[in-house]
């Protein structure tokens, strides 16, 4: 991969042709007590987004799976609940103390919950691959129809999906990942095309390498579930232990969690959101890429991506 001056003339190329976020978000339709549901707001880009919401004058709900850091989002001031979106019965729940809160009433859902199972394909066990479904997509999908017809009944409302860049352009190793947020951008698009006339906007946002905790929960998921010494891959998986274990930004051009706040901040604002937020320059760039190149020689550069 080309380092990253050499990347300029690239990235002046692609946001060119994107439109200017902060421009466009003029048209503002937010309220000031417009209530958002926020899932997975234990750190990272959930808590981000959380903070920033509620100081844009937002009322948020942030959930998260566990009860200690629901306990330390009320210690923080927020109205907190538990939701696990792998559990139909803590998301029924979770929901329905949020909308005893607010008289019924939701304006926004940030489907933010999600974890990275890493390994190869064939290492994949159909369990593993199922826990991955489970929050990744099934969960996400069931929380965000039982909002619709709360959205609906007031005939606005905004469901924003946190995707990634693995969601159109895969990678290796990355498998049980890359699946899960393929499929949650087929049932944003196809769920965007069912609720036109409704006054609900379906977005996604897609980052690509973002300061959080993921690599440090990916690498836990993958010591528990990846057979190292029986593994075809186990060279390769000695790259990737290296990548997940470091200290610090693991790639170039990562950026912090507030660049997906302002992405949301528009799919909230807008009077006519975009369909797909990118971020952070690899998203882009892939974005790009994906167009305009054979699936041979796009296929060449995600190889060597570790």
């Amino acid at each position: 991969m080309l380092e990253k001056k050499h990347y300029q003339v690239w990235l002046n190329l692609i946001y060119s042709a994107n439109m200017d976020i902060e421009t466009q978000a003029d048209g503002s339709v937010k309220k000031e007590a417009d209530a958002v549901l926020i899932t997975g707001c234990s750190s990272g880009i959930g808590l981000c987004c959380a903070e920033g919401l509620r100081t844009r004058g937002y009322r948020v709900f942030a959930t998260a799976r566990k009860q200690e850091d629901v306990e330390r989002l009320k210690e923080q001031g927020y109205e907190a609940f538990r939701l696990d979106i792998a559990d139909s019965a803590s998301i029924r729940d979770g929901l329905d103390a949020v909308l005893d809160a607010t008289g019924g009433k939701l304006y926004g859902l940030f489907n933010n919950a999600g974890f990275g199972q890493p390994g190869a394909v064939e290492d994949l066990r159909r369990e593993v691959l199922r826990e991955q479904f489970e929050t990744n997509v099934f969960g996400t999908l069931e929380l965000t129809n039982l909002v619709l017809p709360v959205m609906r009944g007031f005939g606005k409302g905004r469901i924003i999906i946190n995707s990634s860049i693995l969601g159109f352009a895969a990678m290796p190793y990355r498998g049980a990942y890359n699946a899960s947020k393929y499929a949650l951008e087929g049932f944003a698009d196809t769920l965007r095309l069912e609720l036109v006339g409704s006054g609900v906007y379906v977005s996604l946002v897609e980052p690509g390498p973002i300061k959080s905790r993921f690599r440090e929960n990916a690498f836990a998921l993958y010591q528990k579930n990846i057979n190292l010494e029986t593994s075809f891959h186990r060279n390769r998986y000695q790259a990737m232990e290296a990548r997940l274990l470091k200290q610090g930004p693991a790639t170039p051009f990562t950026e912090g969690p507030e660049a997906v706040l302002k992405r949301v901040i528009h799919a909230l604002e807008a009077k006519r959101p975009q369909a797909r937020y990118y971020v952070t320059f690899p998203t882009y760039l892939f974005g790009y890429l994906k167009r305009i190149l054979p699936t041979s020689w796009l296929d060449e550069l995600l190889r060597g991506v570790e």
